[in-house]
């Protein structure tokens, strides 16, 4: 049964004036409380407290005009108190506190109606239907935007809905509190909505370097210092504000590039050999501080150029978040530091080497449709897929695994200039069983996007800002910079590119989710940081609502060197960094991180709180290189069907206090890496890491890396679990398989599961 809620004034119930709520019983257990705003919002958080215990922050699904959340964990007579924030026309509003009893029998509510079709914009008249799942209930609607009351239209049959109008109706039935208010609006025959002509050639603002050939080769060397000194030091500028771009027009460039941290380095060529640069595309362990390893070159990238690399050799020696895509390498390639230091683990795709690529001393590499000479070398973990000239599988000894294509690909959009100086992006082609670079017999097959349509995001721009512009129909072109969110941003529209460059960093103020994609196809977002802010967010980016349905198949949604931070700069906290419940999204190098060192005050047990990197509920979800390091429970959980991963790095936190902080519900010891939920029945994985390092407590143990439903369609290729310098132990490989991590930093390998 159900009782809807009443706001109080001076003991008179008094109506909201743009907004209605209520709550229905669901259960003996759960209530759902409803929000229905009269003008569309962009989000509406609910806050609420059960029977005086702890406040609960939530954002609401949106369905049909309403916004709804569960509570659960009730008993008759529970009191619930709820408020709610919601967003109108760009500003934030709080409503009053209202209260909620369940098990009330009182006053049991009418259903809320449902249109059909939901409200939205159509070229021509539509026949609107609205339905209620309340036996008996009566509806009475409006169409010029007033409140129905008890005398309004009483609805028989299908409405015809001509012109553009907004269509409100409310539910009556005797005994029964009257229903939730619902709202549709429809626009009757107008224009599609399309994004407001951009310019051609924008302005990407101050930290966007772009060079001409025919500019004198030692101007830009000068610049490309300058960047450099003021991104390189490990100690001073990893968890800094700096986020740089160099971006090199068509030719070629005699210069020596060494990437700092937060830097992007790329061609604006439509192919990698438009641009050429003869010296070197430059990381290694440049500072003192290094100590001759590289485990802490993080967030920098390279994309769309070719290299004759002095010496023959050009080197790349990082950890996490440093993408190499779209390169061609005509010589060498190295991917450990000159001192031959350890590194931690990178991702190459889309990419030529003509000569050798060497990994020596990184500890993990994953490769995805590429083209290589040759490789040597490798610790724990490399991967390959869709890469000819890879080494055979000989996983663990040495640790290859090689897939022959790779199922699902699609590269990243890229920004390029056209033969008329305007700007434009590009779209490669989704491919299938793909195998080598995209553009190894030719140009990229895709479509490309003028930057009229793309919305330039610079120092300024606020989330309502960037929410006009996507409700206006542009895409995103994200400069370098640090953006501070006060509401989500709300992707809703089919194949909209949201793109950055220079690593842009989103970070949510007020416990808000940074963005969310709505359950349509084709969306692309690629090159974001996501830092999550000192008010804990539910998740940093959501991609589709829960209970999503849509087949993206065809065309699904893209996450592309998409990176997720808790700590480390700021003291943030986040449940969860990516959520996806779309099906067939693409997961394509993602790094997950929950800090483990950083500025004072910033990480820490307690000081950088984050649950799981990664939550998989979509069907045919497809993750190449996954890299989540750190969280507090289970670092990946994966409710879907048929999902696949194709390399899986991790570390677990290291700050766990003690053994008891640690355990899951049933007492077993610590929180597996990646976990496949119990009722997932086909499942495949390849190249798997997970690692250990309980540095606060040597004690602490975890039962197992990798956690599996016993079923032969769910099935795990080259796995291995190492204990960092013995600092605690994993038990097992995968579910009851595998030994116990052994002293002296050595792998334990379990070549396949089942």
């Amino acid at each position: 049964m159900a009782l809807v809620s009443t706001l109080l004034v001076g003991g008179v119930a008094k109506a909201a004036d743009d907004y209605s709520q209520g709550v229905v019983s669901v259960n003996a257990t759960q209530a759902q409380i409803s929000f229905t705003p009269v003008t569309a919002a962009v989000y509406v958080d609910v806050h609420y407290i059960v029977a005086g215990q702890g406040q609960q922050n939530f954002r609401m699904e949106l369905s049909a005009g309403t916004w709804r959340k569960t509570v659960g964990g009730l008993v008759q007579g529970s009191v619930v108190d709820y408020w709610f924030t919601y967003e109108k026309g760009g500003p934030q509003y709080d409503t009053p506190h209202f209260s909620y009893t369940h098990g009330d029998t009182t006053a049991p509510a009418v259903a809320t109606p449902a249109f059909s079709p939901q409200g939205g914009s159509y070229p021509t008249a539509q026949t609107v239907t609205i339905s209620t799942a309340t036996a008996g209930a009566t509806i009475r609607y409006t169409v010029d935007g007033s409140t129905p009351t008890s005398a309004s239209n009483l609805y028989s049959g299908p409405i015809s809905v001509a012109s553009s109008r907004t269509v409100k109706a409310v539910e009556f039935k005797a005994g029964l509190a009257d229903s939730v208010l619902a709202s549709a609006a429809y626009t009757i025959g107008g224009t599609p909505t399309s994004c407001p002509t951009q310019p051609d050639v924008p302005n990407f603002g101050p930290n966007t370097r772009i060079f001409d050939p025919s500019m004198p080769a030692a101007t830009i060397q000068a610049r490309l210092d300058a960047d450099f000194n003021a991104q390189k030091d490990t100690i001073a500028h990893q968890m800094g504000t700096g986020r740089i771009a160099h971006l090199f027009k068509p030719g070629s460039y005699s210069v020596h590039d060494d990437v700092g941290y937060y830097t992007s380095v790329a061609g604006l060529g439509q192919n990698p050999g438009d641009v050429v640069i003869n010296g070197a595309i430059t990381v290694d362990a440049f500072n003192e501080s290094d100590k001759g390893v590289a485990l802490q070159n993080f967030w920098r990238s390279a994309e769309n150029m070719a290299v004759n690399p002095i010496g023959g050799s050009n080197r790349w020696a990082v950890a996490q978040a440093a993408p190499f895509r779209r390169m061609d390498i005509r010589g060498n390639l190295q991917l450990y530091p000159a001192s031959y230091g350890f590194a931690s683990g990178g991702y190459i795709a889309d990419s030529k080497v003509s000569g050798q690529t060497a990994s020596i001393s990184q500890q993990q590499w994953y490769t995805r449709d590429s083209n290589l000479g040759s490789w040597a070398g490798g610790v724990w973990n490399m991967v390959f897929s869709g890469t000819p000239g890879a080494p055979p599988t000989t996983f663990p000894n040495p640790p290859e695994t090689t897939l022959a294509t790779t199922p699902v690909s699609r590269d990243v959009p890229y920004l390029y200039l056209d033969s008329a100086g305007k700007y434009r992006v590009f779209t490669p082609s989704l491919r299938t069983n793909a195998s080598g670079a995209s553009w190894a017999n030719g140009s990229t097959p895709g479509t490309s996007i003028p930057m009229s349509q793309f919305y330039v995001v610079k120092a300024g721009d606020t989330a309502s800002t960037i929410n006009t512009a996507l409700a206006s129909g542009c895409h995103l072109f994200f400069t370098p910079g640090i953006y501070h969110l006060n509401q989500t941003l709300s992707v809703t529209k089919p194949n909209t590119v949201v793109l950055g460059i220079g690593y842009p960093t989103l970070i949510p103020d007020n416990g808000v989710n940074a963005m969310q994609i709505a359950d349509v196809d084709g969306v692309r977002v690629k090159g974001l940081l996501f830092d999550a802010g000192t008010t804990k967010s539910a998740a940093l980016l959501t991609v589709g609502p829960s209970g999503s349905t849509a087949n993206h198949a065809a065309n699904p949604i893209t996450l592309q060197d998409v990176f997720f931070r808790i700590g480390g700069s700021i003291a943030g906290h986040a449940t969860t960094s990516l959520v996806v419940n779309s099906h067939h999204t693409i997961i394509d190098h993602i790094w997950a991180w929950r800090a483990d060192h950083g500025n004072a005050g910033t990480w820490g047990w307690t000081q950088a709180t984050g649950d799981t990197g990664v939550i998989v509920n979509g069907n045919d979800v497809l993750a190449t290189g996954l890299f989540v390091e750190h969280y507090q429970k289970t670092q990946v959980i994966w409710n879907g069907q048929r999902g696949k991963t194709i390399f899986f790095q991790n570390e677990m936190p290291y700050d766990v206090p003690n053994q008891a902080s640690w355990n899951r519900p049933s007492g077993r010891n610590g929180y597996a890496a990646y976990k496949v939920a119990d009722q997932v029945t086909s499942h495949e994985a390849w190249g798997l890491g997970s690692y250990n390092f309980f540095n606060v407590n040597p004690s602490v143990n975890a039962y197992n890396a990798f956690e599996a439903p016993n079923n032969p369609n769910v099935r795990f290729h080259s796995l291995c679990t190492v204990s960092l310098n013995y600092q605690g132990t994993i038990t097992h490989v995968i579910n009851d398989t595998g030994a116990v991590t052994p002293p002296g930093t050595v792998p334990v390998n379990v070549v396949s599961y089942p």
